[in-house]
């Protein structure tokens, strides 16, 4: 890549910008680079490999407090596992039916009888008193207990050992309906549907993105190009995930946003690079002279654009959550990947194909599709707009705030494991049947006991008033079971409703308020906590309440600082952050009408649980907010451009969505499509991020990209740039005044990324 000729005789051009510097070496050492790359990337995938397994998140407050009490004795607990026994249609009860008692004293005996498989295996026909607490109140279902003891691989070879022994029994009573629905059965269906979503979702992004690409380049290698990038970086980011998970906590939905994200990022950032170079070259200049002017353009957005979205994501540590803690280590890591390979290996690739990279062209989808320079659709639009912009920008204020108006009744809540999964899962409808039955069943609250004493009797008296209490509570369940685990007791109490309704909040705060007070009164030298699905989610709901704002401030101010630093024009960067937020609020609107009130119920296979999961509008602002800064940086600088050319402010806003029109289209075609996918997925919470995510990416590429952008920097005028008029011609502290022609699409005025 040659360097810039003098601008006098004898006299050195001002240093290029760091980016292109980067992609000179890059192309310069082309072989060098991509090695680099790939090397960088085995190496990922290998450490990831050696990394073993993370470490568990918590939940938030109280909850969390408990589980790494319980998880510090470093003593494997046992499985609690149930058995739901009823007549196939629920017809008879089971005082009165020989059948129903027959089939519990088959799988209490088969159970007992398992060589150690199943343990402390409770029964109706035990006792008087069993019988109270394991037939349901209509007196139609019995529930058969037992605990499967770990260590978690042994427990998985037992519970295969169980479920043989169960179906040996169902066998014996074919009008008898057995379900088995616990902690290992639940947790193995949630996780086998939450590998089977990865693989899906894998399976599907990278087809897709390729033929979407292949119709926006019109050739397979220039096509190809930006997949192999993005996977190669998803892949990289995974394996450095696993190894960061060692040390901050990871679940398993974290790999779904990596892939979601890096995808998307990551071949939208090539996209820009390649759209640039392709148009040089088709403009006459050499590859050389393309690859050059590129990465001091969209190399340069493209960085910026990466800045946002890792800045904005890493106001998710203000949470102190794990779970939005390795969310926002696994996107800033994919998002940091990302843009690393789009400036130095893309311009690696990019220096070795040459012209080449136009090769294997598709018929019938034309040359060169993304050099063209000007939209006709965008910009006979935005010249509409610009000639009526408050009839038309209003029209799309309201229309945006019509769709965000169902926000405003948005319930925050959380899908339990039984509300996430379609019911056609065998274990999500034993669990659903049982919960019905025997209300708190599958997600009991866990009670955590410690301290000098716990497991000596010293917390006996305090165990035995909280099943007294729950003996005459209607909102706290039977059976009651205590475990020993190391130093620590675990005491098990059933919720009424379904684990994360109001009813079993209510539940919570008596369990939390009134019965352990009283019975822990006096007890000296003991402390206790309570843990469980229900405790965990109401917890997170209160940080969430108490911290979002200092991350929605975060994450404000961050964008605002960016954009300024970016064009110095504090008007266009309050009027993009205005923008931002109506369109996010107006996906938030969406969201509510399709999943809270249930609208694609039907469409997308889903049962509604009258809520919004609720990580899922903090964590979509925080990622909405950097990747819009794409769009915003590209069509903003296109039209700051042309105002530096000393165009009236007028024609440089048609002109510059006219120009920017082509990659901002098909890099919003790119997103809405792989985030659309994870709403093919099972999981509630998928559906809903693929939805959201797809919604806002495509308003702000229409509505407020091609409508309300131009009109409100229509009706700012020339007090949208600042004081610099467009007849002083560009700023002289970049190469723009070496070479007008070659104006970068971030303002040459910006000083953030020289050096």
């Amino acid at each position: 890549m040659p360097p810039h000729p003098p601008t006098e005789a004898g006299v050195p051009p001002a240093r290029a910008p760091l980016t292109e510097r980067v992609a000179g070496w890059s192309a310069r050492n082309a072989k060098k680079s991509i090695a680099g790359w790939l090397l960088l990337v085995v190496l990922s995938v290998l450490a990831g490999s050696a990394a073993g397994s993370g470490a568990k998140t918590s939940d938030a407050g109280e909850s969390g407090r408990a589980q790494r009490v319980i998880r510090e004795e470093r003593t494997v607990a046992s499985y609690s596992e149930n058995i739901l026994v009823e007549a196939e249609r629920r017809d008879s009860r089971f005082a009165d039916d020989p059948r129903l008692q027959a089939a519990v004293k088959d799988v209490t005996e088969a159970l007992r009888g398992s060589d150690g498989a199943a343990e402390k295996v409770l029964s109706p026909l035990d006792s008087p008193q069993a019988a109270a607490e394991l037939v349901s109140e209509d007196g139609r279902s019995a529930l058969v207990t037992f605990e499967i003891p770990g260590p978690g691989p042994k427990a998985d070879t037992r519970f295969a050992a169980v479920e043989k022994s169960v179906a040996e029994v169902r066998k014996a009573h074919a009008d008898v309906r057995f379900a088995l629905a616990g902690d290992l059965s639940l947790t193995a269906a949630v996780d086998q549907a939450a590998d089977e979503d990865l693989a899906q979702a894998e399976a599907l992004s990278l087809p897709v993105t390729l033929v979407i690409l292949l119709v926006v380049f019109g050739a397979l290698v220039a096509a190809a190009v930006p997949v192999l990038l993005a996977a190669t970086a998803v892949l990289a980011a995974t394996g450095l995930l696993a190894v960061a998970g060692t040390v901050v906590p990871a679940n398993s939905t974290v790999s779904s946003v990596v892939l979601l994200v890096g995808m998307a990022v990551g071949v939208d950032y090539s996209l820009f690079y390649l759209r640039r170079d392709r148009e040089e070259r088709a403009a006459g200049r050499t590859p050389a002279e393309a690859l050059r002017i590129s990465a001091r353009t969209s190399g340069h957005a493209v960085v910026v654009s990466g800045l946002t979205v890792m800045l904005s994501m890493a106001g998710l540590f203000l949470t102190g959550v794990d779970v939005f803690n390795g969310m926002a280590v696994g996107t800033i890591i994919v998002v940091g990947l990302a843009v690393l390979g789009s400036v130095t290996v893309l311009p690696a690739t990019l220096a070795l194909l040459g012209r080449r990279v136009d090769a294997l062209r598709v018929p019938f989808l034309g040359r060169r599709r993304t050099t063209a320079t000007k939209s006709t659709l965008w910009t006979a639009t935005a010249a509409a707009v610009v000639r009526k912009p408050l009839l038309l920008g209003g029209a799309a204020l309201l229309a945006l705030g019509a769709l965000a108006v169902p926000a405003l009744d948005m319930k925050l809540s959380e899908p339990g494991r039984l509300d996430s999964l379609p019911r056609s899962i065998p274990e999500v409808d034993a669990g659903i049947r049982l919960q019905e039955a025997f209300p708190g069943g599958p997600d009991p609250a866990q009670i955590v006991i410690w301290g000098q004493g716990a497991t000596d009797g010293k917390a006996d008296a305090a165990v035995a008033a909280v099943r007294e209490a729950a003996a005459g509570s209607k909102l706290l369940g039977e059976p009651v079971t205590v475990q020993a685990v190391g130093d620590v007791l675990s005491v098990k109490v059933p919720l009424a409703g379904k684990g994360t309704d109001a009813t079993s909040v209510e539940a919570l705060t008596e369990l939390r308020e009134e019965v352990l007070p009283r019975a822990f009164e006096g007890t000296e030298g003991l402390d206790y906590g309570v843990t469980g699905r229900t405790a965990g989610l109401h917890d997170f709901a209160e940080v969430l309440d108490e911290r979002s704002v200092w991350v929605i401030g975060f994450v404000l101010a961050i964008s605002l600082v960016l954009l300024v630093a970016a064009f110095r024009a504090p008007l266009v960067a309050l009027a993009s952050v205005l923008l931002n937020l109506l369109s996010i609020g107006a996906a938030y609107g969406v969201i509510v009408l399709a999943f809270q009130y249930g609208g694609l119920a039907g469409p997308l296979g889903f049962t509604s649980f009258g809520g919004v999961v609720n990580w899922l509008p903090l964590f979509m602002f925080v990622i909405l907010f950097g990747l819009s800064m794409d769009y915003h940086v590209f069509i903003l600088s296109r039209i700051r451009e042309r105002r530096l050319r000393g165009e009236n402010s007028k024609d440089a806003v048609v002109q510059g969505v006219g120009a920017s029109a082509g990659v901002v289209t098909s890099a919003a075609v790119i997103m809405i499509a792989v985030f659309a996918l994870f709403a093919t997925l099972s999981g509630i919470e998928y559906k809903m991020l693929g939805v959201g995510m797809a919604t806002a990416i495509l308003l702000d590429a229409t509505i407020v990209r091609g409508i309300l952008l131009p009109a409100v920097l229509t009706l700012l005028g020339d007090r949208a740039w600042g004081r610099r008029r467009p007849d002083e011609g560009p700023s002289a502290d970049g190469p723009a005044a070496q070479e007008p022609v070659e104006e970068p699409e971030t303002a040459r005025t910006s000083t953030l990324l020289r050096t």
